[in-house]
Formats: structure tokens, sequence, C-alpha cells
């Protein structure tokens, strides 16, 4: 019992804790939904008193004038409760689209705050996936906390007021010597009252076994919405069109779609359970009108009475049957809450340090890796070992090696987006680690190969910011070889991107786009400018064409150019060559090349083989 005291004490903890949390981004909210929830509860208690006394009055003297007076107050009373209400729900409705909207964005702001290795991590990912999936098929999590908010006070208020109303429908006897006289004995009374609480308890429990169904399926459900969000809209996404036509891979997904999210067979017994639950509440409403009418036909009270007793005994036990079905509505959603609990508690274990990192006019850092070795969490596996190196502001620096050999995983642990598993990156001979962190980023731009544009204007896109500079971000734009057609990009700067938002938008090339991120790392104007195979899919001389033009801006800025192509980084002061991990070579070009048993000359001439022989088959 203790323990059963215990877990419900901590239920209720997990929904309160989550429905403060809601509160925090819809306050107004609460308001309007307790005043609404008020309002529910005590509404038709008022038409039922009312109604009771007029009907009283038909019964026995008909007074007009008392008739025409009762009449008047229950239009009165009806059309103040229904605009009262209808203006409550109205808010109410429109404050719930925010709130779902707003659980969705309590876990964006929870993302943007985290760590980025735990961003970057399944662990997170995998929890804030349960959250949305959890959250759209059953609105289970932080959105049911309001749910059972409403559910709770409604069901509160209404058995409160329900037992003030009809408590005297058990005191008002039956006349002595009448055949129904045992209606006045308590035994009697008892077992009414225990049989209406029984009936009130088995339907919220038969409810709960229809949700306990649907919660055992849980990994099912969240697979089978993973489904139906990848496969039902893939004949959406255009750039999936020409390849579905060619291979027949609507098929393919509409395969997959049936198996994953077709519940049909699994839902029967749920039903079942859910009809049950209805049924009896039927048989709890048909006791109380038997119970009542037979105390009425025995002259224990008038027929106006009737409508009063039946009224609130119905609504006290359907309160009751509400209030224990919000209770295992909280312990289902308990489960739930464990989930977002689990992610809003992952702490940021990152250093966020307190140096300030120097503004220096003359630009002059120095970054020096000192035995920096690198492994991913949830990883065994190294991606960098012993990695030591130094560069100084001015220098251009190249780094090239094969597909996983750990240029990108460098540029993370440059950048501070993870730290180093041993050693340690210096800055002017202090650990990055004791730079304040944002400051510490803010020396840096970089145009990573997954690089992402947003669908707002192209001004807004360059400079990351509401209020861009016009002639500076048409100045980046210039310099990073975007031609502006005025034909295609009609509104010039303030032209959207992408259709998503604006049906006016244009889409635009990937080279286009590569060029508008390298405008935008260029209006950023840090210190330090790194370009991480933005160009990937451009062939080799034009992205040899981008790394030429692209250095002779950067000026007196470090540029760190990585490629897998060694063309493409001819020009810089210094190579340095990544294989497994490991910097295994590091000079200029011509100096690499001398060494005809390292790496770099191998490559090179692999990929000059490669390009050579294109030539002659031209």
């Amino acid at each position: 019992m203790k323990t059963k005291f215990l877990k419900l004490f901590d239920d209720v903890s997990k929904n309160i804790r989550g429905l403060k949390i809601m509160t925090q981004y819809e306050p107004m909210f609460f308001f309007y939904s307790t005043s609404k929830c008020v309002l529910e509860a005590l509404g038709p208690y008022v038409n039922i008193f009312i109604a009771a006394m007029l009907i009283e009055e038909l019964a026995g003297e008909r007074n007009p004038g008392r008739l025409f007076a009762l009449t008047l107050v229950i239009l009165a009373v009806d059309a103040v409760i229904s605009l009262v209400k209808g203006m409550l729900v109205r808010r109410c409705d429109i404050y719930n689209d925010g709130l779902w909207a707003d659980q969705m964005r309590i876990m964006t702001d929870k993302m943007k705050i985290l760590d980025f290795p735990d961003v970057d991590s399944k662990y997170a990912i995998r929890l804030a996936a349960k959250m949305e999936h959890a959250a759209n098929w059953g609105n289970w999590g932080l959105m049911r906390t309001v749910d059972i908010y409403d559910k709770s006070i409604t069901a509160f208020l209404r058995i409160i007021t329900g037992i003030a109303l009809g408590a005297s429908l058990f005191t008002k006897l039956v006349p002595s010597g009448h055949e129904f006289e045992v209606l006045n004995h308590k035994a009697f009374i008892l077992l009414i009252l225990g049989f209406m609480l029984l009936i009130s308890i088995l339907s919220p429990a038969c409810g709960a076994k229809a949700d306990k169904y649907w919660t055992d399926l849980g990994e099912k459900i969240i697979l089978g919405n993973r489904a139906f969000s990848y496969y039902c809209f893939l004949s959406e996404d255009d750039k999936r069109a020409a390849d579905m036509r060619l291979y027949g891979q609507e098929k393919i997904a509409e395969y997959y779609y049936d198996k994953y999210f077709s519940l049909s067979r699994d839902t029967k017994f749920s039903a079942r359970w859910r009809f049950l639950e209805g049924a009896i509440s039927m048989v709890l409403t048909g006791i109380i009108y038997l119970f009542v009418c037979l105390k009425a036909w025995a002259g224990a009270f008038g027929i106006g009475a009737v409508t009063q007793y039946t009224g609130a005994a119905t609504n006290t036990f359907m309160g009751i049957k509400d209030f224990f079905a919000a209770v295992t509505m909280m312990h289902t959603n308990a489960g739930y809450l464990d989930t977002v609990f689990e992610f809003m508690d992952i702490p940021n274990k990152m250093y966020q340090g307190s140096l300030t990192t120097e503004k220096r006019v003359d630009r002059k850092y120095e970054v020096e890796f000192r035995d920096v070795s690198f492994k991913y969490p949830e990883s065994e596996q190294y991606s960098l070992r012993h990695v030591n190196m130094k560069f100084k502001v001015g220098e251009k620096l190249a780094v090239v090696g094969m597909n996983g050999s750990g240029k990108t995983t460098f540029i993370k642990l440059l950048c501070r987006l993870y730290d180093p598993t041993e050693g340690e990156i210096l800055l002017n001979g202090i650990n990055i680690k004791k730079y304040r962190y944002d400051e510490y980023m803010d020396i840096f731009s970089v145009v990573f190969q997954d690089f992402n544009l947003f669908s707002r204007p192209l001004d807004e896109n360059v400079a990351g910011s509401m209020n861009p500079d016009e002639e500076r971000v048409a100045s980046c734009l210039k310099d990073a070889g975007f031609e502006l057609d005025e034909t295609k990009m009609t509104k010039g700067l303030k032209t959207w991107l992408y259709k998503n938002i604006d049906k006016e938008g244009v889409e635009i090339s990937g080279g286009e786009a590569q060029k508008i991120a390298i405008a935008r790392a260029l209006y950023k104007d840090a210190p330090f400018i790194i370009l991480d195979e933005p160009t990937a899919a451009l062939d080799p001389i034009a992205e040899a064409e981008i790394y030429e033009k692209f250095n002779d801006i950067v000026g007196d800025k470090t540029a760190v150019y990585i490629s897998h192509r060694l063309s493409s980084c001819k020009f810089c002061d210094e190579i340095a060559v990544f294989h497994e991990g490991t910097v295994i070579q590091k000079g200029t070009h011509e100096e690499l090349l001398q060494d005809t048993a390292g790496k770099y000359y191998e490559l090179w001439n692999a990929q000059a083989k490669y390009y050579n022989e294109k030539r002659d088959c031209a």
C-alpha cells in the first residue's frame, strides 16, 4: 500500500512538473482553462437547480408570475453561460494550438543549448524522437498534462457541487408504511452508494486498460509513425520524383507504409475495452435514474426534485469516474514524461571558460594541436590519434586525405564543437577550454560540407540576421562569385530562397547555394575562415577556381581548406596529409611531391592519372 501511494505521489509530481514547464510558455492559458473548467462543472447544476424549481411549480401552485420569472431566469442564465463559455472555449482553443507548438518549441529550445556532442549523439536524438512521436500519436507527454489538469479540476468541482446539491437525496425518507420503505434503510443506501462507486471505478479502469494496450504498443507505434512520416510524404519530395518514376519506388513505399503503419489488427482489443467503459457508464446512469424515480414515486420528494437529484447524482458519479480516469491517465503519462525529463535534464558538461578571447587588431593568433587524440561518444574507435600541428593567422593551410581520414573531425575540434579525448588545443599558448565558449566560436567562420540555408530572403541568409547590412551583403556575394540574376531574383537581395514559405521564392542550384554559404562566412569577418569540402559536388576545375579566388579574398586571415582533391590546394602555404586519423605528412605542394614514397605523392598521381585518362578519352 505504501509503495502504491509513493508511486501515485511520484506520478503526480511528474505531471505537475510537466504542467509547470507548459505554464512558462502560455501562462494565460491556465487562467482561461481554469475558468472554463469552473463554468463547465458548475453551469449544469445552476440549470438543474432552477429547472427543478420550475417543474415543482408546474406540479404545484402553477403561479403564472413565478413560472414566467423562473423561465426568464433559465433563459438569462443559459444565455450568459453560453456566451461566457463560448468566449472561454475560443480563447482556450487558441492557446491550445499555441501549446501544441510550444511542446515542439520546448524540445528545440533545449536542443539549442545542448552541448554539440549531445546534439550529435544517438542518445539525445533517440530521446527527442520518442518525445515527438509520443506527442504525435497519442498527445502523450507535456501536452497531456494540460488535458489531465482540465479533467482533474472539472471532475473535482463536479463532485463537490454534486454532493452539495444531491446529498439530501439520501436523507429524504420514503413515508412510513410504504412498500418501498426499504429504500430508507442505511444498509440499502450504503449498498447503492457502494455499487455506484464501484461502477464509477470500473468504468475508468476499462478505459485505462484500453490506454495501456496502446501504451504497450508504444515502440511499435513510434516505428509506425516514423514509417508514416517518411513513406507517406515521399511523393511530395521533388528531388525523389525522377527516381520514383524510373524505378517504381512508390511500390516499395506503399509496402513498408502498410507493414509498419497499419495497426488495425492490434486495435480491436482496445476498442472492446473502450466499448465496455461506455456500457458501464450507461449502467451507472440507469441505476441513478431508477433509484431517484423510485423514491419520488414512493413520496420521498416532489417531481421537481427528480431533475435536481438525477442531475446531481449523475454528475457526481461521472465526476468520480472522470477523476479516476485522470489519475489513471496521470500514471500512464508519467512513463512518457520520464523520457521528456531525461531529455530536458541532459546536463551541459563542456566547460564554458571565463577568459575573454583577445580582440587583436593585428589578428595575431597562433593555434597549436598538442598530442591530440579523439574518439566520438558511443564509439571505441579513435578518429584522431596523436595529432601535433601549429599554424598562425595569415597562413593558408590545406588539410587533405581520403574520406574518413579525420579531416572534418580536426575542424570540429578546432572550433570546439568537441573537446579532445586526449591532449589539448592551444590558442596563443592557452588551452581553448579556458576561453569563454561563445567568444571563442566568434573567431571562426566555417562553411561545412553539409551547410544549410534557410527559406528566408537572400540578404538574411548571408548576414545571419534580421537586420542585414545591404551593401556589405552585396559585396560579400560579389567576392564569393555569386551573380545576382535580376530576371530570376526579381526582388534583388530581398528575394526569398526556396518555396517552402514564400510561393514566389526561387529555387537555387547547388553551386549558387555554395557561393551564398561562402558569402555568409565572409560576412561574419572572423579571423579564421574554414572551408570543409563545401564544393565537393563541383568538378575539380570549378572547385579549384573557387578556392583560388577565395584565397585572394581572405587577405590576412587564416584560411583552412579541407579537400580530398589535392589539385584544389596547391596554392596553400602548408598542406597537412591525414591518413587513418593521423597527420602523416606536412609541407608545401612541391615539398610533398618530392617524397615519392609518401601518401601525398601516391594520391596526387592517382588523381592526376584519372584526369589524364579523361583528357585522353575526350
